[in-house]
């Protein structure tokens, strides 16, 4: 019997992906706080997933104007 292939998930500490958005720690610990940022602790620690990260930059990514 052929089970159905599940993908895992990345995911990724507050420090990674700080380092993957070019920000301060404290900027992703403020989106998190707030809400934007979709988090999960673990061990008292955050982890992000790559899902949650991609809807995060779809949302702040803006349309370019054609000069």
């Amino acid at each position: 019997m052929n089970a159905p292939m599940m993908t895992r998930e990345q995911y990724y500490t507050a420090g990674e992906v700080a380092q993957i958005l070019r920000v301060n720690l404290r900027t992703v610990h403020r989106l998190i706080k707030s809400g934007e940022l979709e988090a999960l602790t673990i061990n008292r620690e955050y982890r992000i997933s790559q899902s949650a990260l991609d809807a995060w930059i779809a949302r702040r990514s803006r349309p370019r104007k054609d000069t």
